[in-house]
């Protein structure tokens, strides 16, 4: 996930929305998706992510993303077989209950990452963050906290490969297929990318404060983010998701 979250630029109506109104679209289909009970409008929210991001170029990210979590999902599908027995037998232990309650929980599990990830490749981070201090009113700290984590999220990645690259050159062999092997190998690694964080994370906070962070107000930024006319339509089209979630 090193380069999923990166902004990619463009000149798509989904590109050209407020951040806020982008925050509204991933929130709604996330609520959307919690709310669907049927496997019709869970489908058809997951269509309508993809969609969206072939539409403003980034289904190439969601699709990456996808790789990731299919497993994920599969995994999630096993366990809800697992402790939900009830209904007619299918095979070997699962249940149809089970099966229905898995298989449903995988695809919110995919329906609820995959607009984040949209909403995150079309927004910059900085807009992000300017837009919800000046049109939801949230402290400039609680913005700049949320997409400063982001920020360290393909920095966080990049050290954990440099210091895996540097254990590689030891002798120390990652490819290995066992999944508790590889885990094993994996865990001393936390050390010193936990120390690694620690270091980056004290540096950007002097830096910060150096820059005169805590003096920072919504009247400080130089860019506005009104909401237009599309973006007051779109918001109208969250709300009806939601709605069409909440009864299909």
């Amino acid at each position: 996930m090193i380069n999923v979250i990166d902004y990619v630029p463009g000149t798509t109506l989904l590109h050209r929305l407020n951040p806020v109104t982008k925050l509204a679209i991933a929130t709604a289909i996330i609520v959307a998706t919690f709310l669907a009970t049927t496997y019709g409008m869970l489908f058809a929210l997951l269509a309508l992510t993809l969609c969206l991001g072939a539409y403003a170029g980034v289904v190439g990210k969601l699709g990456s993303l996808l790789k990731l979590l299919v497993p994920l999902a599969l995994i999630t599908v096993l366990l809800q077989t697992a402790f939900v027995r009830g209904g007619d037998p299918v095979l070997l232990w699962m249940t149809t209950d089970g099966l229905v309650t898995g298989s449903k929980a995988g695809l919110r599990l995919v329906g609820v990452a995959l607009p984040l990830i949209l909403m995150l490749t079309v927004t910059k981070l900085n807009d992000l963050s300017n837009a919800c201090v000046e049109v939801l009113h949230i402290p400039y700290r609680y913005a700049f906290t949320f997409t400063t984590a982001l920020r360290f999220v393909p920095v966080f990645s990049q050290e954990m490969n440099a210091i895996m690259e540097a254990q590689t050159a030891r002798g120390v062999e990652y490819d290995t297929k066992n999944p508790v092997r590889r885990m094993q190998l994996m865990l001393p690694l936390c050390v010193p990318l936990l120390v690694s964080s620690v270091g980056k994370t004290d540096a950007t906070a002097l830096a910060a404060e150096q820059r005169g962070f805590y003096l920072r107000t919504r009247e400080s930024s130089y860019k506005r983010y009104p909401l237009g006319g599309r973006d007051v339509a779109v918001l109208v089209a969250c709300v009806a998701l939601i709605v069409a979630g909440a009864l299909l």
